[in-house]
This record gives C-alpha cells, structure tokens and sequence, in this order.
C-alpha cells in the first residue's frame, strides 16, 4: 500500500481548496524556473530513466515520446496537446486532476513545452465536462495573472500560452489524431500513419499527444528525481498510477497506488471489496471497456501493470477497474458495451463501421436466445476481420 508521502496527487479528493496559493503549498510552481533552467535535455533523460509509461492507455514510454520531436524549431512551430478528452467508459482518474490539482498540469505543461521547443499546448477537453472545462480554465487564468503563464512563464525565460479547446462528446476523438482533426476545425477522423504527429501534427507542424496524468506527474517526478519513481512497481511498469475502480464493490472511488499492486489488495484495501464478498465475483474488466474481461479464477494473484495484463491477454489501459459480481448477465454487458462501440464508430474504416454492427447484433441474438452455436465462431471471426485492419 502506497505510503501517503509518496502520493504525487494530494488533493486527489478535494478536501483542500484548489486555488493557486494552496496548490503552491503543496509544492506546485515552487522551483519551476530552476527544473526548466537544467534544460531541455535534462528534463527528457529524467523523463526517460523515470520508466514512465503513457497513463492514457497505451502505455508508451513517454521520455521516448519526447523525444521524437524536431531538435530544431524551423518555419513550422512545435505544439503539445495534452489529451483530456476522457470518455473510456469506467475511466474517470483525470476529470479529479482537473477538478481537484490543476496546477500540477498547467505546470507539468509548461515543463514538457520547454522539453519540446513548444510555446503553445492545446488542452483538449471532453465536451461533457462543464464544471471541470470551468475549473481549469479559472485556474488557468489565475496562472496568467500570476505571471506562471504568458510572457516569461514563471521566470523561466521561456514564453508559454495555454489554450482550452472543448469537444463536442465524440469518444473517437480520443484517438491522437481524430483530437487533432477536431482541434483543426474538422470533423473528428482518425489520420492514416505515417506521418505520425511528431512529424506532422496539429495544422502539420510537429506535434505531441499526451495524457492529463502523463503531464500532471512530470513535475513531481522532476523534482523528487526519477529513482524515486523508478522505486514503485516492476521493471518496465514503474511509478504510481490513478486507479478508476466502479461496479459492484462496497466503496466505488479513485486511488492513486504503486503500480503492480495486486487487484486483490487494490479492490479490498480501498474499495470495500466485492459486494457479498471475495467469493461473489464473477469478473473484472481492469483498464476501462476496451480492454477484455478477467475471470473470477484470474484475479487472486493479478497484478495491475501493463506487463502482466498484457500475457493475461487482457490491459491495463487507463486502469479503471469495473467489477462484476455473480448477480451480471455478462452477456447482457458486452452486449451493452458491443453498442457503446457501435454508437462511437466514426465510420471511416468499413471493418469497424460494419463489424461493431454485427457483433451487436449477434450479441443481441444471443441475450434473447435467438441464436446458434455457429454465431459464436461467427462473432469471433468478425472480431478478428476488425482487428488490424483500420485506420
């Protein structure tokens, strides 16, 4: 269990004001001028031997990332655009960093904009999200006020604008590109690629997509040194991470943990346990709906990283654990999940636009009782053709 000192996010639940005065006593722009003083270079291989992986998903490592840009800034300017479009279903870890520790991302945008050679980032928030689009945006106004952003950003020498741009409740939107479309004005499409981002990004200039949480924890982790990071988790799957965790448990919440951590322990020591007990869980989905489901049998001895999710054939993803208990009709939940995915396909690759259709429909013949066992082979053919073959 993840000692309170070594919690990156301290307000996590709001039990604190929010505003800039007392975001800075928890450490918040303390010593910003002298991290971005050290250099961009500094900043990227601190990043990098920090072991920290993409908290949106996918789990790339993000010095890595970095350092994919353009070394020099030519005729086209760099740009971050930071990636709060949050609609995983089960996942809500980055609407509390918004709501709750916004400067720890407006500084952690700040810092990897320098490491870039970026003078603007795009946040880029989810349409549904009012009160947070709010939040943020008061503080960062009260961040401009204070001189932390705009001409000379927090004494750093480096001139940084922060800009707030709102979707329109696209879940496509949270692929880099499709943001990056919407962004430009267009409608939100996933891009062919090559060219990636780095290369060609938003308006074609060079450009990187980043997590709210990949942002939000550079600054700590810059500070308290990458060893320190290095020292939760297994090799590969280091540092502490936000855990979503909803369904059938006693104390649905958010926690941040080390990575690794049991699901067991995760479960029982912060959510209450199952609903009836340990022995009443049928299975856990453990990274938000996109992920596949863990058996009852699995889950004793799982550990939640990327690694180990990975060989269970299942993933971590955003980590937003959703727990069933015996009382699920597990067919009747990927049925629902099967026409969440349906609904949100943007239509552009005829794979996903016609295969969501049909496993909706055959995951509806099977909760009615309509079908046969070939629909079964069926559905798993149809899950293959999509696979690997879009955009």
């Amino acid at each position: 269990m993840l000692d309170p000192k070594d919690r990156i996010f301290e307000n996590l639940y709001g039990f604190e004001p929010t505003d800039l005065k007392s975001a800075k006593k928890r450490g918040d722009f303390s010593n910003t001028a002298e991290l971005v003083g050290k250099g961009a270079d500094w900043i990227i291989d601190e990043v990098k031997a920090s072991g920290l992986r993409g908290r949106g998903g996918a789990g790339f490592p993000t010095g890595l990332k970095w350092s994919f840009m353009p070394k020099e800034v030519t005729d086209r300017p760099h740009y971050l655009v930071v990636n709060a479009d949050e609609s995983e279903p089960g996942t809500c870890k980055d609407r509390e960093i918004i709501r709750h520790e916004p400067f720890k991302l407006i500084e952690g945008c700040l810092i990897a904009s320098f490491s870039m050679q970026a003078h603007a980032c795009y946040i880029y928030i989810r349409g549904e999200y009012i009160a947070e689009r709010h939040a943020l945006q008061s503080a960062i106004d009260a961040a401009y006020d204070q001189g932390l952003l705009g001409k000379n950003a927090a004494g750093t020498g480096w001139d940084f604008d922060l800009y707030l741009h709102h979707g329109a409740g696209a879940y496509i939107c949270g692929e880099e590109t499709a943001l990056i479309e919407s962004l430009e004005g267009k409608k939100g499409m996933p891009r062919l690629k090559p060219p990636f981002p780095a290369n060609a990004g938003l308006y074609g200039c060079p450009t990187t997509v980043n997590n709210v949480e990949s942002i939000a924890v550079v600054p700590t982790i810059l500070r308290r040194g990458s060893s320190w990071f290095l020292g939760f988790g297994r090799e590969n799957n280091s540092g502490t991470k936000i855990f979503s965790i909803s369904g059938h448990v006693n104390n649905p919440c958010n926690v941040e943990e080390a990575m690794s951590i049991p699901l067991r322990e995760l479960i029982e020591k912060h959510a209450g346990g199952v609903r009836g007990g340990w022995d009443n869980l049928l299975a856990v989905i453990p990274g938000g709906s996109s992920v596949p489901c863990l058996p009852a049998s699995m889950c004793d001895d799982m550990l939640m990283d990327f690694d180990a999710l990975r060989d269970a054939k299942s993933g971590l993803g955003t980590a937003a654990v959703i727990v069933m208990d015996k009382s699920t009709d597990i067919i009747e939940a990927i049925s629902r999940l099967s026409h969440f995915y349906k609904h949100e396909s943007c239509g552009q690759c005829t794979p996903c636009r016609e295969g969501t259709g049909w496993m909706f429909r055959m995951m509806e013949r099977i909760r009615l009782g309509q079908a046969e066992l070939s629909d079964i082979d069926l559905l798993e053919e149809v899950t293959h053709q999509i696979e690997g073959h879009t955009i």
